[in-house]
């Protein structure tokens, strides 16, 4: 069967990288979670000392740093993924709400997103995968065969992030939380450098009000639509 790339993009918190990874193991492709690699530089950039206490990325010193800095994935012995950075562990540090509050200053910066972009199209060259991110089907795979766009209500994003971040111990308020998505949402859809926006011919899912058996289910049926096309 022919192998395809499926894109997924959407706000933070959607549950598109939920949605991607279930969907890659069923198909048997690679999942590639490009927030986390987002999420592994400003990682690093917090590490060195690159953002100040008033949240102040500077740009130039990560910049001058992006040539030391390496993303990849590790695949677990249970089948789940982690991201390693410069050949670290570091899956449990970027999911901390520090590493949100800062992700999407980080990934503004042209030349973050220039380095990470060309990664995951080397990622993709041998197509079967899926990939979650803001830019995916407009940016770093303008020819998937499958482009979807999530999206669900800042409220409900919020919630999702808030219980996730709770379960793994992380003590922090729903306001702070929703405080910071649509901090998010502001700087990912303004930004100069691939913001967010839904591709032409993407298609839109709101999954607000689904269970994940039925969000998988329906994206099941749209890669079976495509597949029988090719």
């Amino acid at each position: 069967m022919k192998k395809i790339i499926v894109a997924i993009d959407g706000f933070s918190s959607s549950g598109k990288s939920t949605m991607a990874r279930a969907l890659a193991s069923t198909l048997g492709y690679r999942y590639i979670d490009s927030g986390a690699m987002y999420r592994a530089v400003t990682l690093y950039a917090l590490e060195h000392n690159m953002i100040d206490g008033d949240g102040n990325v500077n740009a130039d010193k990560l910049t001058e740093a992006l040539p030391a800095i390496t993303v990849d994935f590790a695949v677990q012995p249970d089948g789940t993924q982690h991201t390693l950075l410069n050949g670290r562990d570091v899956e449990k540090e970027i999911r901390n709400m520090d590493v949100s509050s800062h992700v999407s200053d980080v990934s503004a910066i042209v030349p973050v997103r220039k380095k990470l972009v060309q990664l995951q199209q080397d990622m993709g060259k041998e197509k079967g995968i899926v990939m979650d991110g803001r830019d995916i089907g407009t940016t770093v795979f303008p020819d998937a065969e499958l482009k979807i766009y999530v999206n669900a209500s800042a409220e409900t994003r919020a919630e999702r992030r808030y219980n996730e971040l709770r379960a793994k111990g992380q003590d922090v308020s729903l306001e702070e939380v929703l405080e910071n998505v649509r901090h998010r949402d502001y700087i990912d859809t303004t930004r100069a450098e691939s913001p967010l926006r839904r591709a032409d011919d993407a298609i839109d899912i709101d999954n607000s009000d689904m269970t994940l058996e039925q969000q998988n289910d329906w994206l099941a049926g749209q890669v079976r639509k495509v597949i029988s096309k090719l």
